[in-house]
């Protein structure tokens, strides 16, 4: 079969949910037997968001091929359960970069290099690579930011030629749009769709469904005013009222008709017959109540929680598969240094130290680490997280409170965590670190090894500093064991502590691979050690099944 593209743009606001709408009719399509993939286009102008402030981006995603990428495509890997690979994020700084690189080999032969149709053909281009390098049947694709953005207009356009390119039969064009609701009247307003459509439409783009999203119910009445005036069938026009349950959304798109409707528009026979029984399992039980523990995550960007998106999944999906409430308590590591949130950390029945990178907070994560280590509440360090429990013990076992990691003293004595040797020439910041797949192997009766019940595993990485080896050898006489190792041995990918309930940290990110009917091990075993602390038995947790199910 050739192709079908789906083609999703946002209008009025940003942030109304269009990364996770197209991983959502990814996810109805796959149930269908197709085989799916996402895209992300981004109009800023940086290669990726790999050098930019999670404050302006939120969280990076890695992928398994390395690339750095919006945290969209986390989403779109959540629900759609495919692995997507560099293509699948594009930005204008990407497609500048490559005609700019054609245009100074020549490879132009002299011409004028202009954004139609040099630019409009690199962007589609790579929308056919996703296709070609994934094997996928279904394309979807995202435009990031929202119709009327000037970054923007390059990438519309290019999606409006790709109806011709590749036929009306193959392309379908999504318009994911707001319905402000004025409280005075208690009305939702439909005017700024209006003209949020027929911005579009101005480009060239005439939608062919639009999803109202809106904080309140959408009645026909309004669907068929949507309808009316944005040359829309009502069928096409899709209420998406607001749930705090993210996984809930592709059941409402299925009970809305979509999954048919998109293939009745795109010309296609279903493979087979949707199996939705998982899925729905997974939202009776985010619905359930359940008993309740308390994570603190101590990091430096937690006034964003999007800047730690996976690892906040990551914890749902895991208290998920134990039946528990995770509430995350969210604790800034350079307030720790002030002498301040420490009741929150205190009050947790568990520590999370996420990734990161600068110094800012660094000796507030350090204390948070000391205090799990000596007061033996479970604890998960993520890449920067695993580092600086290392540091914190071996201030300890040294006796010299100036060891640390060369990226925040170069000068320490003491370099317990190092720049890795092939990142020491390296100048350039972006896309440079050590990024992807790469293996572990698990030691024998270790945390680590009775978590992933495997000997090997492969995890997603990003990082330049390692820890040094020179202090291998004292740290294990000390109490610390290595329970996951590169092949080679050279790399300590996985540290933990042999007296302890649960302490353990990770060179590696496993939140990039957790998924919502299929929780990371690792943080199965964490959470496992943090419903123990809590006082959550199995038994606990059974009869609080009985008694939902029984009301």
């Amino acid at each position: 079969m050739s192709t079908k593209y789906i083609f999703l743009t946002g209008g009025v606001v940003s942030s109304v949910g269009k990364g996770v709408t197209a991983a959502a009719m990814g996810r109805l399509l796959k149930e269908r037997g197709f085989e799916v993939a996402v895209q992300k286009l981004d109009p800023y102008i940086n290669v990726d968001p790999g050098t930019m402030s999670p404050y302006q981006h939120g969280e990076v995603y890695v992928l398994d091929d390395g690339a750095e990428t919006d945290l969209d495509l986390g989403h779109y890997e959540r629900f759609i359960d495919t692995s997507l690979n560099r293509v699948c994020n594009v930005t204008t700084g990407q497609v500048y970069a490559e005609v700019i690189a054609k245009e100074r080999r020549g490879d132009f032969l002299g011409g004028t290099i202009q954004v139609i149709p040099h630019i409009t053909n690199e962007i589609k281009r790579r929308i056919g690579l996703v296709a070609k390098t994934t094997g996928a049947e279904i394309v979807l694709v995202e435009v990031g930011g929202t119709v009327g953005d000037i970054e923007s207009l390059p990438f519309l356009e290019a999606l409006r030629q790709m109806r011709s390119d590749v036929g009306r039969e193959n392309s379908l064009y999504v318009h994911v749009t707001w319905l402000p609701h004025i409280g005075a009247t208690n009305e939702l307003k439909t005017k700024p769709t209006q003209h949020s459509v027929r911005e579009l439409r101005s480009i060239g783009i005439t939608p062919d469904m639009i999803v109202a999203r809106s904080d309140q119910p959408v009645d026909d009445d309004l669907r068929a005013k949507i309808a009316l005036f944005c040359d829309v069938e009502r069928r096409a026009v899709v209420p998406m009222v607001t749930t705090n349950y993210l996984y809930e959304v592709p059941l409402m798109l299925e009970a809305a008709g979509i999954g048919d409707y998109l293939m009745e528009r795109l010309g296609l026979q279903a493979r087979r017959q949707p199996d939705w029984s998982a899925w729905e399992r997974l939202v009776t039980e985010v619905r359930k109540p359940k008993p309740v523990v308390k994570v603190a995550l101590v990091g430096k960007y937690v006034e964003l929680h999007d800047a730690y998106m996976s690892v906040r999944e990551a914890l749902q999906h895991a208290g998920l598969g134990l039946g528990v409430e995770i509430e995350i308590l969210w604790v800034h590591s350079a307030e720790l240094e002030k002498g301040r949130g420490w009741e929150s950390v205190r009050s947790a029945d568990g520590i999370v130290v996420p990734g990161g990178f600068g110094s800012r907070g660094i000796e507030g994560k350090i204390q948070a680490a000391h205090y799990a280590r000596e007061d033996q509440i479970p604890y998960l360090g993520l890449c920067l997280g695993m580092q600086l429990m290392v540091v914190e013990f071996c201030r300890v076992v040294l006796g010299d409170e100036s060891a640390n990691s060369t990226e925040f003293d170069r000068a320490t004595p003491h370099p317990i965590i190092d720049l890795m040797p092939d990142q020491r020439e390296i100048a350039d910041m972006g896309g440079s670190m050590r990024l992807g797949l790469y293996p572990c192997y698990l030691q024998p009766g270790t945390h680590a090894r009775r978590a992933y019940q495997k000997e090997m595993v492969v995890e997603r990485h990003r990082h330049r500093f390692e820890f040094n080896n020179a202090y291998r050898e004292v740290l294990q006489q000390a109490g610390m064991r290595y329970s996951g190792l590169s092949p080679d041995g050279r790399l300590v990918e996985i540290a933990e502590f042999a007296d302890h309930p649960f302490m353990l940290g990770t060179q590696f990110h496993p939140e990039f691979l957790s998924r919502p009917n299929r929780p990371h091990p690792l943080f199965v075993a964490f959470l496992e050690a943090v419903r123990e602390r809590a006082g959550l038995t199995i038994e606990q947790k059974h009869l609080v099944e009985v008694q939902v199910s029984a009301s």
